[in-house]
């Protein structure tokens, strides 16, 4: 009897090695898919940190942290020239780290001009799918969303302004080949911590931006 048992227990140790070997769990589609890194540009003056309310809102929405990377600019000027090389560099810290080839930018104020600047002038036009700006000055860059360097794939821009933005005239932020969306009841920092930006931002990460050219 005992000899019986030791030899059913045997068997089902065997089974249920051979189960472990010989079936493989499934893949969720959570484990497939995932997001481009996202890239946060401040603007002048502000910090990394300042993107805290719109990173936990994304992390609602399926984001992960090792997806979200705010850059800590170290001229707080805002200076195009400056920014756009120290954002060069970070790219391609983030592009080596997640093993991604391109990233999304999301970008406050001056980190708009300083996201196009890189695009335009440092090596970032096969390097970007999504750019979602808010309260930024586009236009003392280009007043067109660039395409891009790479020929099978344009880029796709979302440009938010605020009719109560009272630091960045709203002339300055729409794009042609964007897509330019006004909003109210909000002003120029109240813009990052806002929930219509917020799901705009979700938006055009999800590639519901536009470029037409």
């Amino acid at each position: 009897m005992i000899k019986k048992r030791l030899l059913l227990s045997l068997i089902a140790s065997l089974a249920i090695l051979f189960s472990a070997v010989t079936i493989q769990p499934s893949v969720s589609k959570a484990q497939t898919t995932g997001h481009d890194p996202v890239i946060f540009i401040h603007g002048a003056g502000g910090i990394g940190a300042s993107f805290y309310s719109i990173e936990n809102y994304l992390k609602t929405q399926g984001w992960t942290d090792n997806e979200l990377y705010p850059i800590e600019m170290q001229d707080k000027t805002g200076n195009n020239q400056n920014n756009a090389k120290q954002l060069a560099s970070y790219v391609d810290e983030v592009l080596k780290k997640t093993g991604k080839s391109k990233v999304d930018i999301v970008a406050h104020s001056m980190g708009g001009p300083n996201a196009l600047t890189y695009i335009l002038k440092d090596g970032g036009g096969n390097k970007v799918n999504d750019v979602i700006t808010f309260g930024s000055p586009n236009k003392m860059v280009t007043s067109v969303a660039p395409l891009g360097t790479d020929p099978n794939h344009k880029i796709l821009y979302t440009s938010i302004y605020s009719s109560g933005d009272y630091v960045v005239n709203n002339w300055l932020s729409p794009l042609k080949g964007a897509k330019n969306v006004q909003i109210s009841g909000t002003d120029h920092l109240g813009m990052l911590m806002n929930s219509d930006v917020n799901k705009l931002i979700k938006e055009g990460l999800n590639g519901g931006g536009k470029n037409t050219n």
